[in-house]
């Protein structure tokens, strides 16, 4: 599939943030709800005197109510448009979009880039708090509160079990079509100050509901319900397990998105547009 940039236009990268909160999520919808994507692409269309709308790629597309703090995006807009706005472009962003979401950086993309399948990371942060008091009143639009002492080590022990190339066919939404064979490169938990617990889910790719399917599944652990063992046991069975919880959306950010090198973006495009096994696996 060519990925190549239409003549007479110029891809943008866009690194930006938001508060899901009031969000149905990024990705445009039939329903007119409103979302991330539909925000900035009116945006975008309304400070430039656009005609037409000019149509976002995200490197990874989050849930209703779910944060982003390093999201990237891109958008293909035509030479004369860019030329013409992109020294003031942020500043009229800023003016119009809503203050619970923010594009911090406007830069000509590398050529190869795309936002989605040039990535080679996505960094997740999970946030929850087991306070007998519940959560900071300043923090609660952003963690979890678990009504059970939580052990840190029991969860990270569990966590250890889930870390690389796996089928998560029992912790995704399975999607037609779609594969659920992803790397977890780092599963970990660290207590931080002021007694919030932090997720550090970090994967090549990710499906859907699958950070919070895990956290769910360490939770289950970390509060003694479940013993070490479970998770990894659930991972290994390939189905979806009624007893693993979908945690809420509102704990969970986007930290960051990793790319390879400009003269590798290109290579990292095609690759990951093919669809995966596992080794030892058979074609049918």
């Amino acid at each position: 599939m060519s990925d190549d940039v239409q003549d007479g236009f110029v891809r943008v990268r866009l690194d930006l943030s938001y508060d899901g909160k009031d969000f149905s999520g990024w990705a445009k919808q039939a329903q007119g709800q409103r979302t991330v994507q539909g925000e900035i692409e009116d945006a975008l269309k309304t400070v430039t005197r656009s005609k037409e709308t000019y149509e976002l790629t995200v490197a990874g597309r989050t849930d209703a109510g779910v944060h982003a703090r390093g999201q990237v995006a891109h958008v293909d807009l035509p030479v004369e448009l860019w030329a013409e706005h992109q020294d003031k472009l942020l500043r009229r962003l800023a003016g119009r979009l809503s203050h619970d979401v923010r594009v911090w950086r406007l830069t000509e993309a590398p050529e190869g880039f795309n936002a989605r399948f040039s990535a080679i990371w996505r960094r997740y942060a999970y946030r929850v708090t087991d306070n007998p008091g519940g959560v900071d009143p300043l923090l609660r639009g952003h963690v979890l509160w678990h009504d059970w002492t939580l052990d840190m080590d029991a969860m990270n022990a569990a966590a250890e079990r889930l870390v690389g190339e796996h089928d998560f066919a029992a912790y995704c939404k399975k999607r037609e079509g779609a594969t659920t064979i992803r790397t977890l490169q780092e599963l970990r938990w660290e207590r931080r100050p002021g007694g919030v617990l932090e997720a550090t889910v970090k994967a090549d790719a990710f499906c859907h509901n699958m950070v919070r399917s895990l956290v769910g599944a360490l939770l289950f652990v970390g509060d003694g319900h479940r013993p070490v063992e479970w998770p990894g046991k659930v991972l290994a069975a390939g189905v979806r397990d009624s007893a693993v919880h979908v945690v809420r959306p509102h704990g969970l950010t986007l930290e960051e998105v990793g790319y390879p090198a400009d003269e590798l973006l290109g290579a990292r495009n095609r690759e990951a547009r093919n669809k995966r096994t596992l080794p030892g696996a058979g074609c049918c």
